[in-house]
């Protein structure tokens, strides 16, 4: 599989882009949703790869995995209005009047779950899952309307402790799929940056909420727009002033010196970066005040990783939300977690080379070389099977060059032959599709 190819379930085609359907012709009916993908067998390979190591990262860390339905409550988004989440709802009415979407992410169902036991989980909940997540929105590089979403999230801890052990899954994955830090960074700051800032100007509230969703699109429109945006939340200049001021710091130190010298906000990052000094991975780390995260549930540490070259949308983020199940009702849990997107990461390994070829996994193909053979076929396949082996049988009449081209494209490891003659005498040809070599092998032995 080339790189260019196995992406494709990742990268939304041309046609697919621009494609309104008007009317079911073939052409329409294949094209599919626009926004949506298939996963032919050789990216699906590659889905499961990249979820396998999802797995893996998350278990090495002794996360346990859980689901929940993909058709939620539409109240339990739209708690949050005012947030660009809400207006990107694939959200409807169902057959019993009720109001239902889509999930858009996945924080508000396990936020939903931990709440209906409330009190009965024992803590902290160290919780994965893979779901898949759908929203409304333009279509464009590394993002569609619907994709699947790595989540990692922790319950129950209130000290960094629990961010740091998110910053430690991520790179555990990183490095397992053979990024390197010369290739992304993590940009870490705390809500609690802006919080202090804002509070000093007397802006805390619902307008803090709303100033977090504009700073968030600060790398998606030009500084006028953003601007004006804060202008017309009853931001002064003196107030954008400083906001950009603080903002654009990179420095823990400038950030120490511009804020209160018991700062909670420089506190709890110094703290976390000497955690994550400890699991060795402060080199993909980068204190950068600008991220802020624009749900308004974020309490404490944020927390967004992009590629080196910033040629792509944020790969993942998170942080800490603490407040979160007030907004649903319950009495709150100390929290913190991230969501990590499939189709932007399978862009940047694409872009560093790093894409596998995954054959489909058959390691025997038998082949009967007589059609009257292929009881005898099935026999040998079904023993092979037995054995645990993974076995392609074939079921029509082929041609052993077919047989062998076959072998190549899936990367199968032996042809077995079902043959007249070594039949007759109790065997089969196995060959060896790596060295070459060919032994005939006693058939009940197999």
């Amino acid at each position: 599989m080339e790189p260019f190819q196995s992406v494709n379930a990742w990268r939304l085609p041309n046609w697919a882009v621009g494609l309104e359907v008007h009317s079911q012709t073939a052409s329409d009916v294949s094209a599919g949703v626009r926004g949506t993908r298939d996963f032919y067998p050789e990216e699906m390979r590659l889905r499961n790869w990249l979820f396998e190591h999802f797995h893996a990262a998350a278990r090495s860390h002794g996360f346990e995995e859980y689901d929940s339905p993909v058709l939620e409550s539409e109240e339990l988004y739209t708690r949050k209005a005012g947030e660009e989440i809400t207006a990107q709802l694939y959200n409807f009415e169902d057959k019993g009047g009720r109001r239902v979407t889509l999930r858009p992410e996945m924080t508000p169902s396990l936020a939903r779950m931990v709440m209906a036991k409330s009190g009965a989980l024992p803590t902290p909940i160290k919780w994965y899952s893979i779901p898949q997540c759908w929203r409304y929105e333009r279509t464009q590089r590394g993002r569609g309307r619907e994709h699947y979403q790595w989540n990692v999230d922790i319950w129950g801890l209130h000290g960094v402790e629990a961010d740091a052990e998110l910053l430690s899954v991520l790179v555990h994955f990183f490095e397992a799929v053979g990024l390197k830090s010369d290739d992304l960074v993590i940009r870490v700051s705390n809500r609690k940056v802006l919080e202090e800032v804002l509070g000093a100007l007397g802006i805390e509230g619902e307008t803090f909420s709303k100033t977090c969703i504009v700073i968030d699109k600060m790398d998606k429109l030009p500084p006028e727009a953003i601007e004006q945006q804060l202008a017309d939340l009853g931001h002064g200049h003196d107030s954008i002033d400083r906001i950009r001021k603080v903002l654009g710091m990179k420095d823990l130190d400038d950030l120490s010196i511009e804020l209160d010298s018991d700062s909670q906000a420089v506190r709890e990052l110094r703290d976390l970066f000497a955690l994550c000094e400890s699991y060795g991975i402060t080199s993909w780390l980068a204190f950068d005040a600008s991220v802020v995260r624009g749900l308004a549930y974020y309490t404490g540490s944020v927390f967004e990783a992009h590629d080196r070259d910033n040629e792509l949308r944020a790969i993942c983020g998170g942080g800490r939300y603490d407040r979160l199940l007030s907004t649903l009702g319950g009495k709150d849990l100390p929290a913190t977690g991230f969501g990590f997107g499939d189709m932007v990461i399978m862009e940047l390994l694409s872009v560093k080379g790093l894409i596998p070829h995954l054959p489909s996994g058959n390691e025997d193909i038998v082949i009967p070389l007589d059609k009257a053979l292929r009881p005898a076929a099935m026999a040998v396949a079904s023993r092979l099977r037995a054995s645990g082996r993974s076995v392609d049988l074939v079921l029509d009449d082929k041609r052993m060059k077919w047989a062998f081209r076959h072998a190549e494209r899936t990367g199968a490891q032996r042809l077995v032959m079902v043959m007249p003659e070594e039949w007759q005498a109790g065997k089969v040809r196995i060959k060896n599709l790596e060295t070459g070599e060919e032994s005939d092998f006693d058939a009940e032995s197999l």
